[in-house]
């Protein structure tokens, strides 16, 4: 039996391989563990309880203001010492964050293969976003199945010189969880109920706008201009209010609160559980947001991007006409807003549901490919060599 770990430590990844840690553990074939390297204890842990997940292994590295080099430093050590205990088959880690692209790299020093979910995505900038870019960049080289959510991804692998016999295009888990989360919230109307309440703040009457940023490369200057523009959208449209589920990080929280905390239409809230975010999705007019995990969300459920970010690893939703980058500065982000708050037709373009990104069946197909790689793999193992 294949002995699978996964190894995540911020709520997008969880959100991303909990699809396929659920297509996993239905096959007996699997042995499936799960180890989180836990810098994001908070809202980690609403993604855990939301989809089930116990970890067999806690790295627990959370520290205050934690930099790269520590974390970095602190998730190598403690993923030599889980998987030379425990000696998996194969490691599975998404994405690019630091957690996803340091587990790749003991997996590697340990000689175990590396699966890389959504792997192939590519801004060209190095330092946009940082250091997600050089992360997934890196973590390529030492991955021996790349699993790329769009053939634009594929071709960004292929022209690195990746093996095209290790590329398979999936689409992503994402839109596999989003799905999910939506008809379970069509169909269940207690839950649906429980969700007006906790929203019950929100005037219907006004157009919603839904607000996330976070992003390291936004610190500072650019935060504050996002704010600067939040606060000149809502003093000039009586009919909107804006909804920000705030990032915990210091350098999100205090700018924010600072330039927003006293206007009546802008509602800086705590981070909320999954279900939560995608009814707030489904409520809003158009989305401002710097995720990259949002503009796939956002772009598969119809709804307008304003992308908070000078570039994008995701031009599907571009192209498609779904989201346009505006980056952090105050007039281009204001301007853009009020296009899609008065040009009725504008906002229409950009509202059409895409398909760019998966149709929800991408840890399907995933859980195919590992199983007939670790088999075929096995049977090469048992064979007798040639002499």
């Amino acid at each position: 039996m294949p002995h699978v770990l996964f190894v995540f430590g911020t709520r997008p990844e969880a959100i991303k391989l909990a699809p396929l840690i659920e297509e996993l553990r239905r096959n007996p074939s699997f042995d499936v563990r799960v180890c989180v390297t836990g810098q994001h204890r908070e809202m980690l842990a609403q993604v855990l309880r939301l989809f089930d997940i116990v970890p067999e292994f806690d790295l627990d590295l959370m520290t205050l203001d934690q930099g790269l080099s520590e974390m970095t430093a602190a998730i190598l050590a403690g993923m030599r010492d889980v998987l030379r205990s425990t000696r998996p088959d194969l490691v599975v880690v998404q994405g690019d964050t630091t957690s996803a692209f340091a587990a790749g790299l003991a997996a590697f020093y340990a000689g175990i293969d590396v699966a890389h979910v959504e792997a192939g995505l590519r801004s060209g900038d190095s330092l946009a976003p940082w250091p997600e870019e050089v992360n997934r960049k890196l973590l390529s080289i030492v991955t021996r199945y790349h699993f790329a959510p769009t053939e634009e991804s594929r071709a960004n692998l292929l022209r690195e010189g990746t093996d095209p016999a290790q590329i398979f295009v999936t689409g992503n888990t994402v839109i596999d969880a989003l799905k999910k989360a939506a008809s379970r919230i069509d169909g269940d109307d207690v839950l649906r109920a429980r969700l007006d309440s906790e929203f019950s703040f929100l005037d219907r009457r006004r157009r919603l706008i839904l607000v996330t940023g976070h992003r390291r490369e936004s610190f500072g200057s650019g935060f504050e201009s996002i704010c600067d523009a939040l606060a000149e959208i809502a003093g000039e449209h009586e009919d909107v209010e804006i909804v920000y589920p705030v990032h915990l990080n210091p350098n999100v929280m205090l700018p924010v609160h600072r330039i927003l905390g006293r206007n009546a239409r802008i509602h800086l809230i705590e981070p909320i559980d999954y279900l939560s975010f995608v009814y707030l999705m489904t409520r809003s007019e158009f989305i401002l947001t710097d995720s990259g995990g949002v503009q796939e969300e956002a772009s598969t459920l119809g709804k307008p991007v304003l992308i908070l970010r000078e570039t994008t690893e995701r031009p599907e939703a571009v192209s498609e006409g779904n989201a346009r980058v505006v980056g952090t500065d105050r007039e281009t982000i204001v301007s853009e807003t009020r296009l899609l708050l008065h040009d009725a037709a504008h906002r229409a373009a950009m509202s059409q549901p895409s398909l760019a990104f998966g149709d929800g069946k991408a840890a399907e197909r995933i859980a195919e490919v590992l199983l007939e790689a670790t088999l075929s793999d096995r049977c090469r193992a048992a064979s007798p060599r040639a002499t």
